[in-house]
């Protein structure tokens, strides 16, 4: 009975320390936040750059704070909210999935989180937020012998595209105008040759988003594994040697 008494001290030990920690800091945006309770078919997406912003900022995939990654190179600007999905990462399974509908062979991940952009009709002017929203497509997207996925997402509850549910649904001048950022954002306007080919083999609906999404989060597990039940096995370890 003692030794029932104790597992039971242990795990509410572990309990508290656990809330302690969710109340006293920040949790990392990519590792520490979770990529939704319904998801794929809504998603949280962490927002790194907005449609005012002409720095192209990016996470520091250590710290989880944002950092300066430069000054956008040239015109381009975002048409939309963008950022990455938490808890997801582009790798073998990413690549592999790629490969099959591309037909394109030595594919590999980026090694970066998925990439969304979001659609809203109201003015943000912020980044480093939290939004929820629903995929409802994508492009594939091949930077340099890279899989690098973008999900179209809209706003959930947003007035003007909250109601969406498939890529087809959208103005096909919104969907251009986003296709041309990520052709174009890169590419050098003397054509000199030296920056790495970008396409867009194809633009696809929701059922494939969904796919991209999930098996996003699949690596990210193979990789870094289930975070939250990690963290709480080594508070549980520490509690117990106490």
């Amino acid at each position: 009975m003692s030794r029932f008494t104790d597992i039971q001290e242990e795990m509410n030990k572990t309990e508290e320390l656990l809330s302690i920690f969710e109340q006293k800091f920040v949790a990392h945006p990519w590792h520490g936040v979770s990529i939704g309770e319904n998801a794929p078919e809504e998603i949280k997406t962490f927002v790194e750059i907005n449609p005012t912003d002409q720095i192209k900022y990016e996470i520091d995939k250590e710290s989880g704070h944002i950092f300066i990654d430069r000054p956008q190179k040239y015109s381009n600007i975002v048409p939309a909210l963008y950022g990455f999905v938490p808890q997801t990462y582009c790798d073998k399974k990413v690549a592999a999935f790629c490969m099959e509908k591309s037909g394109r062979a030595d594919i590999v991940g980026d090694a970066d989180p998925l990439d969304v952009i979001v659609l809203t009709e109201r003015h943000v002017d912020r980044g480093n937020i939290l939004v929820d929203c629903i995929p409802v497509g994508g492009f594939r997207m091949i930077d340099g012998g890279e899989a690098d996925d973008k999900i179209i997402a809209v706003l959930k509850d947003d007035q003007a595209y909250g109601d969406i549910r498939n890529i087809e649904d959208l103005p096909s001048k919104v969907v251009d105008r986003v296709k041309h950022f990520f052709l174009t954002y890169k590419e050098n306007p003397n054509n000199d040759g030296s920056d790495k080919k970008v396409e867009i083999t194809h633009t696809y609906g929701r059922d494939e988003a969904l796919e991209v999404i999930k098996l996003s989060n699949e690596d990210y597990l193979d990789v870094y594994g289930d975070i939250n039940k990690r963290f709480k096995e080594a508070l549980s370890a520490v509690v117990s040697e106490s």
